[in-house]
């Protein structure tokens, strides 16, 4: 039996390799971009408002700040309380066109010693959770020129 590949939340990513891209929207009236997406209104306090389209966003940018996650989280995050904890790297990234900084969790074996702020990652596929059914798909930060 093969298991359904599913985005951990619908409709933020899309794409495979070097397709892969978050989506986020954008206000056609002032034209700022919101990751997480925005679908009912523009957040921008100061736009008259406008209609929100969807946008890929940029796959690359550069660090803006990053940190490892030394503890367990609570639920929702899904792990397994018998295996050790792992810690893992989060990466705060800058999309200069959007002008927006993006959160998510470093790719696989990238840790906070293979870091620093400016250097430029790429946005690529990643697993959050697999259980017996599902493979639960996000995404991940790694740096540029690094392969898996």
């Amino acid at each position: 039996m093969s298991r359904t590949r599913t985005p951990v939340v619908d409709r933020w990513f899309a794409g495979d390799g070097d397709g892969f891209r978050l989506l986020g929207t954008r206000c056609v009236a002032c034209a700022a971009v919101f990751f997480p997406r925005e679908d009912a209104h523009c957040r921008n306090p100061g736009c008259p408002g406008g209609d929100l389209e969807e946008v890929p966003l940029s796959r690359r940018g550069r660090v803006w700040s990053y940190t490892d996650s030394r503890y367990r989280p609570p639920s929702p995050y899904v792990t397994n309380p018998e295996l050790p904890w792992e810690p893992y790297a989060l990466i705060a990234v800058e999309l200069e066109p959007e002008r927006i900084v993006v959160l998510g969790q470093a790719a696989p074996g990238v840790t906070v010693a293979d870091l620093t702020v400016g250097m430029e990652v790429e946005v690529v596929p990643g697993v959050l959770h697999e259980d017996a059914e599902t493979i639960w798909t996000t995404w991940h930060w790694r740096p540029t020129g690094v392969r898996a």
